[in-house]
């Protein structure tokens, strides 16, 4: 295998029906990755599909249901009955409620925090074994901009996002052992479903955003291809426990 071949290796998506989870299966696809896509909608799930096939792949859909932990457990156990083994786990899956912290209901924070921190704890639980049993592993944690800087507006979120952060770093130092590698990433704004909503509450953050990206645009779920196929790939081996910014220098502009 060469540094950033994926032949042979299976990789589940939560979330990876749309939006930078698409953008990374199509990348780990690309590099020759049988790719499973996991969550609840099956219309989008459908459409990625067929993005996945044109490139030549093997995708598949799984139904997912993130707050729950039988359904991660019942879709990993799926991929590996289906595919015959797990390499890669990509924990993508995230919502968010937005709003003043006074404002906020425990309901408010406890959504957030399952969907986007509970599940990736639960999915990487369920993989361990599977990793394990194959010798070796890669788990691709989705933080945010948020994992490092303040907002307002997004008291649950950002604390999900910081958990993500530890919990890899944790998870790193548990499962060197086992040749598992753990590591997230930091997108920077990205236009998805979930952001096009961001900018229809939060006046004048589409402005803001450009202001303060030097690329001097928002970024692509294609943007999130390469550091997919990276992390993925035999070329990050020796990389754990790191957090990697995808922002268009977003978190280093003053």
């Amino acid at each position: 295998m060469t540094m950033f071949d994926l032949q042979d290796r299976v990789a589940f998506i939560t979330g990876g029906n749309g939006g930078i989870g698409l953008g990374m299966a199509k990348g780990l696809a690309s590099a020759g990755a049988a790719v499973v896509i996991a969550g609840r909608n099956k219309v989008k799930a459908h459409s990625a599909l067929s993005e996945l096939q044109s490139l030549g792949a093997q995708a598949e859909f799984v139904e997912l249901d993130v707050l729950k932990e039988a359904s991660c457990q019942q879709a990993i156990q799926h991929t590996v009955e289906r595919f015959g083994r797990l390499d890669i786990l990509v924990n993508n899956a995230g919502t968010s409620v937005r709003g003043q912290p006074e404002d906020l209901t425990a309901q408010d924070w406890h959504l957030v925090m399952n969907t986007n921190l509970t599940s990736a704890f639960l999915c990487s639980q369920a993989a361990y074994p599977y990793m394990v049993r194959a010798g070796a592993g890669k788990i691709i944690n989705i933080g945010s901009m948020m994992s490092v800087f303040a907002s307002s507006y997004a008291t649950p979120y950002a604390a999900s996002k910081g958990g993500i952060v530890q919990m890899a770093r944790a998870m790193a130092v548990a499962w060197a052992k086992d040749n598992i590698q753990v590591n997230t990433i930091l997108p920077g704004w990205v236009d998805t479903d979930l952001t096009r909503k961001a900018r229809e509450q939060v006046p004048g953050l589409h402005e803001k955003v450009l202001a303060r990206t030097p690329a001097q645009r928002w970024g692509k779920p294609d943007d999130f291809a390469g550091i997919a196929v990276f992390l993925a790939a035999p070329a990050s081996d020796f990389i754990t426990g790191a957090t990697i910014a995808v922002d268009g220098g977003y978190s280093v502009q003053a």
